[in-house]
């Protein structure tokens, strides 16, 4: 029975409005990392939730495509940086620690991987921010790469060979043209940008 705080069976209005908004980002992560188009239908019924629901969350489909992409950008960004705090800090140590992080949540989870790197940039709605993310990553492994670089404009171009080779070696290995594990991906990333 509802009472007037907001509280039903123990739960309060807020946390149930929560556990709501996660469904509908997993199943919107589910429809958009499948075959068919997004839409706030099959959204809704992935997630089992009324369309009300949905507007309680998000304005439209292209509000819940952005939040599954900052939701993903935030787990890629945790894990990665709590993978390499937890290296002794020398950086070919760091960066294998850190990639091969990212690869295991990818491959624990290939639709993260497949909506982040693949179907984001399909989309003119959500290409501009997959842009604006792989810089902001690549930004951060500048700061891994080169300590301090030579130029600024040194520093970037290396993070953004870095991500988006990161970006084609992942797109290859999620197809199936890649046959590797984490740690041989890991392993091949660091040879190539650290040389051991």
């Amino acid at each position: 029975m509802a009472v007037r705080s907001g509280t039903y069976r123990g739960v309060s209005a807020a946390d149930r409005a929560a556990e709501r908004r996660s469904r509908l980002l997993e199943a919107t992560l589910t429809v958009w990392a499948g075959e068919d188009r997004v839409t706030m239908t099959r959204i809704c019924a992935e997630a089992g939730l009324s369309e009300r629901y949905f507007y309680e969350s998000f304005q439209a489909v292209d509000d819940a495509l952005v939040a599954v992409m900052e939701w993903i950008a935030a787990e890629i960004e945790a894990t990665a940086q709590a993978a390499a705090d937890a290296t002794d800090g020398d950086l070919a140590t760091r960066m294998r620690a850190s990639v091969r992080a990212f690869v295991a949540l990818i491959d624990r989870d290939p639709r993260k991987g497949r909506v982040a790197i693949i179907e984001s940039a399909a989309l003119p709605q959500t290409r501009r921010q997959r842009t604006a993310l792989l810089r902001r990553f690549a930004h951060r492994a500048a700061s891994e790469l080169h300590a301090p670089p030579r130029s600024d404009i040194h520093g970037e171009v290396a993070g953004l060979l870095f991500i988006g080779g990161m970006a084609e070696l992942v797109t290859a290995w999620l197809d199936g043209a890649i046959d590797a594990t984490p740690d041989d991906l890991a392993d091949a990333v660091v040879a190539m940008f650290v040389g051991r």
